[in-house]
Formats: C-alpha cells, sequence, structure tokens
C-alpha cells in the first residue's frame, strides 16, 4: 500500500511517460493482463489509455487490473491511469 508521499512522487514520474496500452472494445482480457504484467515487471511505472469505445471507465479498468495484476494505482485522471508494482527481479525506482 502506498502513501501520499510515495503517490506523489511515482506521480511526478509519471507525468513524463506515455501511454504503453491502450483499452479499446475489446475490453480486458486475459492476454492484456498478462502483456501488463510483464511490462510492470520490466519498468515498475507504466500508464494506460481507455478508449472511450471500451465500455469502462478510466477508474473501473485501473481497479480492474490492478487486482488481476497485483499492481497499486497510483492516479486516474482523465482516460489515462497509472499503475505501480515493484519488480521482484530488477528493482529500479526507490521511493522516499
Amino acid at each position: 500500500m502506498l502513501n501520499s508521499k510515495e503517490r506523489a512522487f511515482l506521480r511526478s514520474m509519471a507525468n513524463g511517460i506515455d501511454a504503453i496500452f491502450q483499452i479499446g472494445k475489446g475490453g480486458i482480457t486475459e492476454e492484456l493482463c498478462h502483456q501488463i504484467e510483464n511490462c510492470l515487471e520490466a519498468r515498475e511505472l507504466m500508464k494506460v489509455r481507455v478508449l472511450e469505445n471500451s465500455g469502462y471507465t478510466a477508474k473501473e479498468a485501473a481497479l480492474e487490473i490492478a487486482e488481476k495484476t497485483g499492481a497499486e494505482v497510483v492516479s486516474v485522471v482523465g482516460t489515462k491511469f497509472v499503475l505501480y508494482r515493484e519488480s521482484e527481479k530488477k528493482k529500479r525506482i526507490e521511493l522516499p
């Protein structure tokens, strides 16, 4: 569980990154969750965009993916959300 200082630190880091995945009309699939897990293991912090035709709000999608991947939702703004999960093999981000 992230505290507010850690969450603010991660939000500031996420400002400079682009959305890696888009959730569209196909919704949230097993394959998408598996790809997100791999990405989180490699990067620890990632941004995802939810398209209007997906049937999800950004908050709903963030909570569902976070639950399936074991990640934490850092922030949800508009149609984008940021996820964080500490890497088991190569830790890159040192939280304050």
